[in-house]
């Protein structure tokens, strides 16, 4: 099984201060201790900008994120001229990608305040940013770039590890330097443990040495005159049989007196080392010190000159500007196209013949929309939402375009109910496959965010159907039952949300189509490519909400009024 998990790069000095603070202070909190480390520090630099609190959360949770931007400054040029230098670059961004991302985004005109860029780089970054204009404020045109491109980016922190019983969950900070510090502690044992193991079995050599060399005569007879020697000095001086086998084995000149000197000053040494040791396993306190200096002298190495200085900036988080890029949008009439799979494109113009179109394979045209580049396109979905799309956002060029979903919160279950230019002012009658609905103004299926605004209240397996402009005095509409009915537009009520009223009963089937017109002009439809008109709608004249009757002769058998 593969489970996740996302560190950020932090600081060395500032991990060794915040668990030497954990170590003295063990009731220390979150907050403590990311007064210490303050933030993740990536080697490449760049502007931490999340939010204090934000940053908070995520170390006491485990999980979060953290908003890093590009470092830029504005560097001034002749006749008032200036223009925008980016010296570092977010963690993991490939500077060639990104060139090439801001160039794509100039080219389909997403970037209306800058101009150019360059790649001034040597051995350091420099990315120059060239604006369009002089009147824009570098501060506005960054943040149409931190908006669109990956000179924003954000590292999530998702501190999914495994515990000491190796068992996978997500830790918060505290818990994680305790982790940690916690296997610095079970190392210090161990290595203590091992050591004072060798330093035992070093000095029970040792021992024998020192005998060896008071009784060296004695000794030297008995491995001269003995045929097995190593017993009898075992019972003659009382060795082990460790320290019998090492005085064999000592080589004529070890006999010096200068090595019984460096033997007795190695046992010395030895023998004091073992004391500390034992202590040092006996006294809790002692090992956490140590552990506490051991962070101590790695912070000295590692967390102070040209390599352990802090690289990342610590930024505030930005106020939000409000950029109204419209006025900067190039007014130019374009064609929409949307595919029957939900795949989205802009080409420039008219298109002469929709039969010359490419989709991928399986796909195909679902409408065409006529509309300019400062438009805003209202999509309805069938959950009931309303999501609004800039034409000037759209994806230009020859390809497929990208899918609606890209660009509006939709799941696999919602279809598109509608695509159209609400234009302000305006009314729409939107309504369910159940018949129910209401007039919506223009301005309330406007939605800001990409998560959509909720329009349509819907029961469970009620969808979103129609949407169409209220644009006349009456309501002609017709169910997959082939009953028609027509009836005042007044009486539908208008509403900025709701649930709506009953259009139309339905004993069987759902809503076919609906169509808002001019009593005066008659009820209109298309039969093949031939145009219908029928004036005389008293048969089919009632209140909302009734059944309705049979359409005329000559209605389609579809059921819809087409056109």
């Amino acid at each position: 099984v593969g489970m996740a998990t996302s560190i950020p790069p932090h600081n060395a000095g500032e991990v060794c201060a915040a668990a030497i603070h954990l170590i003295q202070n063990p009731g220390a909190t979150t907050a403590d201790l990311v007064k210490y480390m303050p933030g993740p520090d990536f080697p490449t630099g760049g502007v931490l900008v999340e939010d204090q609190a934000a940053i908070l959360s995520a170390y006491e949770t485990g999980r979060g994120g953290f908003r890093l931007r590009a470092k830029w400054e504005v560097e001034k040029g002749k006749h008032g001229t200036w223009s925008i230098v980016v010296t570092e670059i977010p963690y993991q961004v490939q500077k060639s990608k990104l060139i090439e991302q801001v160039a794509q985004l100039m080219e389909d005109k997403k970037l209306p305040f800058l101009g150019d860029i360059r790649d001034e780089s040597s051995d350091v970054i420099r990315l120059v940013l060239e604006p369009k204009t002089r009147g824009v404020e570098p501060e506005v045109l960054m943040e149409t770039v931190f908006r669109a491109t990956a000179l924003e980016t954000r590292f999530p922190l998702n501190m999914n590890v495994l515990d000491a019983t190796r068992t996978p969950r997500v830790m918060p900070l505290k818990e994680v330097l305790r982790s940690w510090l916690d296997h610095r502690h079970e190392v210090l044992v161990r290595r203590s443990e091992h050591r004072l193991g060798v330093i035992e079995r070093r000095l029970e050599i040792l021992d024998g040495y020192l005998i060896a060399y008071l009784n060296l005569d004695e000794v030297i007879a008995i491995i001269r005159e003995e045929e097995h020697p190593k017993p009898r000095l075992m019972e003659r001086f009382g060795l082990t049989d460790v320290q019998a086998e090492a005085i064999l084995n000592m080589r004529l000149r070890s006999l010096r007196k200068l090595e019984e000197m460096e033997i007795r000053k190695e046992h010395k040494s030895l023998t004091k080392e073992l004391k500390d040791l034992r202590t040092l396993l006996g006294t809790d306190k002692l090992r956490w010190a140590r552990i506490a200096e051991e962070l101590e002298d790695t912070r000295r190495k590692f967390g102070a000159g040209p390599l352990g200085d802090r690289r990342t900036e610590l930024g505030t988080a930005p106020a939000a500007i409000d950029i109204n890029t419209d006025a900067f949008v190039e007014r130019e009439p374009i064609t929409v196209i949307l595919s029957e799979k939900g795949w989205i494109r802009a080409v420039k113009g008219a298109v002469a013949d929709p039969n010359d179109l490419k989709f991928k394979e399986g796909d195909k045209l679902r409408l065409l929309l006529p509309c300019q580049t400062i438009d805003r396109l209202t999509l309805l979905a069938t959950n009931g939402k309303a999501f609004t799309l800039k034409a000037a956002d759209l994806p230009r060029g020859r390809g497929d375009g990208q899918p609606v979903r890209l660009l509006a919160e939709l799941t696999n279950e919602d279809d598109i109910t509608a695509l159209f230019v609400a234009v302000e002012g305006t009314k729409y009658l939107i309504a369910s496959n159940t018949g129910r609905g209401f007039i919506v103004p223009a301005g309330d299926l406007l939605a800001e965010k990409r998560t959509g605004k909720q329009v349509l209240n819907l029961k469970p397996k009620e969808e979103a159907a129609l949407c169409v402009p209220a644009d006349g005095d009456h309501v002609a509409i017709i169910g997959e039952n082939r009953r028609l009915l027509v009836f005042p537009l007044d009486q539908v009520p208008e509403m900025a949300r709701g649930a709506g009223v009953i259009l139309q009963r339905y004993k069987d089937g759902e809503l076919s189509d609906v169509k808002i017109f001019r009593l005066a002009d008659g009820l209109t439809w298309k039969l093949g490519d031939r145009v219908r008109t029928e004036t005389d709608l008293r048969p089919w004249l009632a209140e909302r909400g009734t059944a309705g009757r049979m359409p005329p002769n000559g209605f389609p058998k579809t059921p819809k009024f087409g056109g």
